[in-house]
């Protein structure tokens, strides 16, 4: 085929049909009487608008006179992809059921959900019979070639009369430019700091994307509120009022100048930019993702603010968005979206290959622990961009963070210094988060329980947790659940040695010491009394076995008047389970949890358990609940216990990595304001002791860090220790991170469904093939395709224009 077509050509005899392979995208600003067409249907224009720069693609993985496979990606619509074949010959055949589920405009009123497709002169035809007020119709439309790289879509609504006589009701036309896939692409991350000059930050802001286009950077990443710094205070006080007068406008100077070096250069860009909302004094904390066309693909607010930020801004409560983008599907989040679990794990539920995140932040926990763990725990690429140092003399001294960085999703990253402004860059290959490899199982969603996670969707004032919202009572106050001021909680560090009866004395002279030393309880590692791949050897003998330790733990827990609690190795039928179990002091087993998550190895052996351990109130202890091993990777099951109201989860553990305590288990006591005992076997991989991560209570005017970095107390590696922790129960009713961040209020239960879905849209849920499997022959080059937008883009009408 040529170039570009000179003279119409008959499609019937068209043989170049292996061009319609590749991606192609529906364009937002080429199109011709669409006003029209959806007035027709009975849309007024904000409605049309919406449906211009609605995103639609098609990736078409095989094609032939005969049929066609793609994937058609909607991601608007809670990121739908969907693979199907069409039959091209002219019969009727069922539109996809999760296609038409979710139709809109002439689609949804085709009462037979039905299609046919024929080959005739004009091009590729479509043809639905649509009733419309009561008269019969016929929807038709054509796909032709303008060229290798564009397609035209023809499409017309006819009136179908009595006698069967057609006459055309109305017509649009619609374009779709072919963009490839890029397999590999570079992305940056660029940290510096922005003052109240708002033209010399964005001089700033431009010369940082000039300096990562240097270095062959596709995308770039910047800091939250890369318009200015926030001073946005009188008489020491916050003013939303002045905070409203210093924000941006998507069609403001700021916005327009990097739009403009987006297309001057050819580069991807997402930063930070306080944005007015749709009336004075709101005003949001915006990311804005820039083509590298100069248009807009997207805002996001920030749906988690930051402590102060509840003062100024108002969060975002739409729901979150993915981005089908050349560069893979990309989802925003914005610096304290980060801290709590739920944002990065909704995005790449939706699909999210790569995340972009914009920081403001003064925490060293960032670059140490949120960052990589959202890579890591999601199995996606993670582009993040800090502010770095502080010029400031007044007011808050303490300087931003950078360590900006680039993940991979096993944790493999690029950092940049926590001192120093600069930009760091890294290759993305974005289909390696199709793999959800990890180290404590082979696929991280095939890991997943969501049928267990309902508590995730509960309204915020149904959930136990609800009692324990905000800071803790005054001292002197009861706390809403009966139990200790303080927990003494011993971690009784051991693993099995040469022989059973020398594990078994040294257990019991363990619980005897933690008892005597004025533990209330105490916590031991995971299958402590077995050596390393013994179970997996011989499961039942290891069940009949722990049958006989159980009655002894029972037995010892009694002598010491000590509660214990420890994990073996269950036997119901003929099923296998790993129970963790909490011994009460007078001997009885109070309670039982089965693993529900199940690692590689306990997969060759063991059953699932049906449902989360539940929060048991003794109230000698406070309220209780248990997880094993690995399970401390997943972020809904400790979620789950929090809002349950858990104030101590009892861990016995064997670290697959170093991270798992490291990241996984700071940042769920962090997130959630939990104590987690976690009690490790001395012969774990990850060669990092035992840890006990406390919940933290915020008591105001703390060093930052000290806000949201949990602490811990650590036991030695590879030893036999035994380390007492006293564990005050009043921190767990505390569930505030600073003066307004509380971090289980603050969330939008909401939001969270695709957390308990079965089904996913992620590209391999949908189809086995990956870019390179289907040819994308043909170079494109953005750049003039239509009309350009002023500004529109999803819930850009919650934000006002400069001439608001």
């Amino acid at each position: 085929m040529a170039d570009a077509v000179d003279q119409p050509l008959d499609y019937r005899k068209f043989e170049d049909v292996h061009l319609f392979c590749g991606r192609w995208v529906r364009s937002d600003s080429k199109y011709e009487n669409w006003y029209n067409y959806m007035k027709w249907f009975g849309m007024d224009d904000a409605k049309a608008m919406q449906e211009i720069v609605e995103p639609q693609i098609h990736i078409f993985l095989s094609a032939s006179k005969e049929r066609l496979t793609l994937v058609h990606q909607l991601p608007w619509r809670e990121g739908l992809q969907a693979e199907y074949t069409i039959e091209i010959d002219n019969e009727y055949h069922p539109i996809p059921e999760k296609l038409f589920a979710s139709a809109r405009s002439s689609w949804k009123v085709n009462k037979e959900a039905s299609w046919l497709h024929r080959w005739d002169a004009r091009g590729l035809c479509c043809e639905q019979k649509l009733p419309v007020n009561g008269k019969d119709h016929i929807l038709r439309y054509w796909r032709s070639f303008l060229n290798p790289n564009e397609i035209r879509i023809d499409v017309h609504l006819f009136e179908v009369s009595a006698s069967g006589e057609e006459t055309e009701a109305i017509h649009t036309v619609r374009f779709f430019q072919r963009m490839p896939f890029k397999e590999r692409w570079t992305a940056s991350a660029a940290q510096f700091f922005s003052g109240t000059d708002v033209e010399a930050n964005l001089r700033t802001s431009v010369e940082w994307m000039r300096k990562a286009k240097a270095k062959g950077a596709d995308l770039i990443v910047m800091p939250e509120n890369s318009n200015r710094d926030r001073n946005y205070f009188v008489a020491g006080k916050p003013s939303r009022e002045m905070c409203w007068e210093h924000a941006e406008t998507l069609d403001g100077a700021f916005v327009t100048g990097v739009r403009a070096a987006c297309r001057e250069l050819g580069i991807w860009a997402s930063l930070g930019v306080d944005l007015r909302g749709k009336a004075k004094p709101t005003v949001h904390i915006g990311i804005i993702l820039i083509r590298p066309d100069g248009e807009i693909e997207g805002v996001v607010k920030k749906h988690v603010l930051w402590d102060y930020e509840y003062t100024l801004f108002e969060p975002g409560g739409e729901p979150y968005q993915v981005f089908d983008t050349e560069l893979g599907r990309l989802g925003v989040l914005c610096c304290a979206d980060g801290i709590v679990p739920e944002a990065a794990r909704v995005l790449s539920l939706m699909g999210a290959q790569v995340l972009l995140n914009s920081l403001n932040s003064r925490g060293p926990d960032e670059m140490r622990v949120h960052i990589p763990l959202r890579s890591i725990e999601n199995g996606v690429w993670h582009v993040a961009s800090n502010t770095v140092g502080n010029p400031n003399t007044v007011g808050l001294l303490w300087p931003w963070t950078g360590g900006s960085e680039v993940c991979d999703p096993q944790g493999n990253r690029v950092v940049a210094s926590e001192d120093v402004e600069e930009v760091v860059c890294a290759e993305v290959r974005p289909w390696e988060a199709e793999l959800k490899t990890c180290s404590w199982t082979k696929d991280i969603w095939k890991h997943r329980r969501p049928e267990l996670y309902g508590a995730m969707t509960r309204p915020l004032e149904e959930v136990p947790a609800a009692a324990m919202y905000g800071p803790a009572p005054k001292p002197g106050t009861p706390l809403a659940f009966e139990g200790p001021d303080v927990l003494p909680v011993a971690m009784m560090q051991l693993s099995a040695v040469h022989t059973r009866q020398c594990t078994e004395w040294m257990t019991q002279r363990q619980v005897s010491y933690a008892s005597r030393r004025g533990a209330l309880l105490g916590v031991l590692p995971s299958l402590w009394c077995f050596k390393r791949g013994e179970v997996a050897k011989d499961p039942g003998l290891a069940a009949e076995y722990s049958e006989q330790v159980l009655v002894k733990v029972c037995e010892w827990a009694k002598e010491s008047s000590l509660h214990v609690c420890c994990s073996l190795v269950e036997k119901e039928g003929d099923k296998f389970y790993h129970s963790a179990y909490l011994v009460g002091s007078t001997g009885e087993v109070l309670t039982k949890y089965r693993k529900t998550h199940l690692n590689l190895e306990e997969q060759s052996w063991a059953s699932a358990g049906d449902q989360l351990c539940p929060v048991l109130a003794v109230p000698s202890l406070g309220r209780v609940a248990m997880m094993i091993e690995d399970e401390v990777w997943v972020p809904e099951l400790s979620r789950c216990l929090a809002l349950e109201g858990v104030e101590t989860v009892l861990h016995p553990a064997d670290w697959d990595t170093a991270w798992a305590g490291e990241l996984a288990a700071t940042e769920r006591a962090g997130e959630n304001r939990f104590h987690l005992v976690s009690v490790t076997r001395l012969d774990s991989n990850g060669k990092l002791g035992s840890q006990t991560t406390l919940a933290g209570e915020y008591i105001g005017g703390e060093p930052i860090p000290l806000m949201r970095y949990a602490q811990g107390v650590w036991c030695r590696y590879g030893v036999e220790e035994q380390v007492i922790v006293e564990l005050k129960r009043r921190q767990p009713h505390c569930k505030m991170m600073g003066d307004h961040l509380d971090v289980l209020k603050k969330r939008w239960p909401e939001l969270y469904g695709v957390c308990t879905q079965e089904e996913l849209f992620q590209w391999r849920e949908v189809t086995s093939r990956r870019p390179g499997d289907f040819p994308d022959e043909h170079p494109y080059l953005r750049g003039d395709f239509g009309r350009k937008r002023k500004y529109d883009c999803r819930f850009s009408e919650d934000f006002s224009s400069k001439s608001a």
